[in-house]
């Protein structure tokens, strides 16, 4: 009992304290004076606990305040239409209002909707701001649906607000009476909850109460912080770039005497830039990848300009990938040709080009694919270009199971010949261990190390690896000479007529080569400019390794 006496009284002294602020809004509190008022809460009848906790707060208001009060279900039994203004809402109607609740003797029913209605009529609640607080301990009993009766309130008033305070329902309870209060952009205040019922009330009386807010004054004018903000689209009438991970770049010159491009002035960057510039004319170029525009632009004090460029580009993205399905490579060459430029990538390409015929000539390694169309301004291409390659890998040795460490000299050329005999070349490197990107098809490798020549042919398809071991079957010949001699190898053997074939030559004191296994000659030349031969065998796998000393009588021709 005490919790919801010490409720009423801080919901009440709330209203009394803050009427004094209003001015021509008027309230009336509905009291239910139904049967059920004399259930008691902790010993104590709840009509008694209305009666003192309005008879205290009454006390303490202004007399300034138009505060009315309505009955309901205090005259009759069974009765809906027993619903009674006991006291019109007017100026220091306090005292008034307590004799009138102290001479209520609960008896009838809850129409508790009709009442509202009646009050609201009497508060001329269609012209005016008026609020109707409404103090109730059960539901409504009369056949009114008091939902509807809110909406309908809240459409035809001016202003009009119930709240409505629940005296001991359960929460079910409260739901079927809160639409009244909640239709009305009013609050349902539960007596069961004792301090946040008093926080809520105190809130919403208070906003009942105070007087209307002095109209806040006219904004000034926001001045802006820039006279610059330049705009950029893609396409005529297309969307403006908005994306600052985008590049776009712009940058201002002075106008030159002739109306051309003139002194650099400045550059800055992303589509949401705003900059300050000094007033005068200049030419503003926006650029975002390989597309540029181009206009003068006037800049005036107090003024913003907000020019619009258009680049008339597409956005071209290029995926380069060896076979159907396989990852971009990253070091696939993208040559990117346009009418009057063109440019080139390595790896995936994301980036602006001027709108237009477009051809990409893409490649990895020897493999190549050319590819042509149309971009239209405003348009993404995003393109898979499958450049259809597999892999070459070339591993060179003297014999099987020793690699040559050496620069070996290979070239791929395709394997069908011109009418002429020559093959066309390929591609081409250095070293013993050596991978190509090739288009499928058939070839053949040349190999070239010192004195050791040959070729092989090979077949290389899409997607896939074809290993290629070139193997030499050579040894190395190391010649020391006693002084820098000229020396050359040659086959031991002649042709028919009579030549032989020479394979590497060089200068002492030290020279090396690599020789296939066989027989040759070594021709030096002694300090007399005489030369002479000496026989050597050249084994595959092994080093040979020979000293020249030239014979005590000359046996060669002077050179």
């Amino acid at each position: 009992m005490r919790l919801l006496h010490k409720i009423l009284v801080g919901a009440v002294a709330v209203l009394g304290l803050a009427m004094p602020a209003m001015a021509a809004e008027r309230a009336i509190i509905v009291l239910d004076a139904s049967g059920s008022m004399w259930a008691q809460i902790d010993g104590k009848a709840r009509i008694t606990i209305a009666r003192e906790t309005l008879d205290s707060v009454l006390s303490t208001i202004s007399p300034d305040v138009e505060l009315g009060l309505m009955a309901y279900g205090h005259r009759k039994k069974g009765d809906c239409g027993d619903i009674e203004m006991l006291v019109e809402p007017a100026a220091g109607t306090a005292e008034a209002i307590k004799a009138a609740v102290a001479d209520i003797n609960p008896k009838g029913m809850t129409p508790l909707s009709d009442a509202v209605r009646l009050a609201a009529e009497d508060l001329k609640y269609t012209e005016e701001k008026s609020t109707v607080i409404l103090i109730t301990d059960g539901l409504e009993t009369c056949e009114v649906d008091p939902c509807a009766l809110g909406t309908e309130l809240e459409q035809k008033g001016v202003d009009f607000t119930v709240h409505v305070l629940g005296f001991g329902l359960s929460d079910d309870e409260g739901k079927q009476v809160a639409c009244l209060a909640e239709n009305t952009g009013g609050k349902y205040l539960s007596a069961q909850d004792g301090a946040s019922l008093v926080q809520a009330l105190t809130e919403t009386v208070a906003e009942v109460a105070q007087p209307a807010p002095e109209p806040a004054p006219e904004p000034k004018p926001a001045v802006a912080d820039y006279n610059f903000k330049p705009s950029a689209s893609l396409a005529e009438g297309g969307p403006d770039i908005v994306d600052d991970a985008a590049d776009l770049v712009w940058t201002w010159y002075k106008v030159a005497a002739d109306g051309g491009q003139g002194e650099y002035v400045g550059t800055d960057y992303y589509s949401t830039f705003k900059g300050t510039l000094e007033p005068g004319d200049y030419i503003i170029t926006a650029t975002m990848g390989y597309a540029i525009a181009s206009q003068t632009v006037t800049i005036k004090a107090g003024a913003v300009a907000e020019p619009h460029f258009v680049l008339d580009a597409a956005v071209l993205k290029v995926h380069p990938r060896p076979s159907k399905g396989a990852d971009v490579d990253s070091d696939a060459t993208v040559n990117v040709v346009w009418p009057k430029d063109q440019t080139t990538f390595y790896g995936e390409v994301d980036t602006v080009v001027p709108a237009g015929d477009i051809t990409l000539n893409v490649s990895i390694g020897a493999a190549k694919v050319v590819d042509s169309f149309t971009a239209a301004a405003g348009e993404t291409v995003d393109k898979d270009i499958v450049v259809g390659s597999g892999i070459a890998q070339f591993q060179s040795e003297y014999v099987e199971g020793q690699p040559v460490e050496d620069d070996i000299y290979l070239e791929v050329f395709e394997a069908k010949k011109a009418l002429d005999g020559t093959r066309k070349s390929v591609i081409y490197g250095y070293g013993g261990d050596q991978t190509f990107d090739l288009a499928q098809g058939d070839y053949v490798v040349t190999y070239d190390l010192d004195g050791t020549k040959g070729e092989i042919p090979f077949s290389v398809k899409t997607a896939e690896k074809t290993d290629v071991t070139i193997v030499l079957d050579a040894g190395v010949l190391a010649v020391t000479t006693p002084a820098d001699n000229y020396v050359e190898l040659f086959s031991a053997t002649k042709d028919i007529k009579g030549n032989r074939q020479s394979f590497d030559y060089g200068y002492g004191p030290s020279f090396e080569t690599t020789l296939k296994a066989g027989d040759y000659v070594i021709l030096s030349r002694d300090a007399a400019g005489v030369d002479f031969e000496t026989p050597v065998t050249i084994v595959a796998g092994q080093r040979n390794e020979i000293t020249l000393t030239a014979p005590a009588v000359p046996t060669g021709k002077k050179k």
